[in-house]
């Protein structure tokens, strides 16, 4: 099973590609779709869409996780968030690859074990779970954590115990 899990961000939208072999989680790619602040906000829509696209074509995923609306005080930035989530959306359902959303609290109680977690913890606990040499950048490391989240959804429907190693 591999999956596509994004953190959307207009500037600096984190993803990853986890895969499950013989029963162990690993980090297949991760990364982050950076767009400069003077593009204007329709490129980076496009921008967003092409690389997951891109990463979609390349590597098959059987399913997609993406972080469900969070609260914003600014209605501004809310419209902003939903238009990301919107083009990331449209790249994953173009390509007839089920998504699966997962709220920011469930994310970090499945990878730090509260739903209340610093970035700082999501990304120590996801470099400690899945081998990685060094903390992912934040953004990525969110991604990483929407994956296993997923991960961790779908064992809990009884599927068996999951072990986390890196490829």
């Amino acid at each position: 099973m591999r999956v596509l899990a994004i953190d959307p961000s207009l500037r600096s939208t984190g993803f990853a590609l986890l895969e499950k072999v013989n029963g162990k989680i690993c980090s297949v790619e991760y990364g982050l779709i950076r767009n400069r602040p003077e593009i204007p906000v329709s490129s980076c829509l496009v921008a967003i869409l092409d690389r997951l696209a891109e990463l979609i074509h390349r590597y098959e995923p059987d399913s997609a996780a993406i972080e469900s609306t969070i609260y914003v005080q600014s209605y501004k930035t809310a419209i902003t968030l939903g238009a990301v989530r919107g083009a990331a959306i449209i790249a994953v359902a173009e390509r007839g690859v089920p998504i699966y959303e997962y709220a920011p609290r469930r994310v970090k109680q499945a990878v730090v074990g509260k739903g209340a977690a610093a970035k700082q913890q999501v990304g120590f606990m996801i470099r400690a779970m899945l081998g990685l040499r060094e903390n992912p950048p934040p953004d990525a490391a969110d991604a990483l954590a929407i994956g296993l989240a997923h991960f961790q959804a779908h064992e809990s429907a009884g599927r068996g115990v999951v072990t986390l190693v890196r490829l």
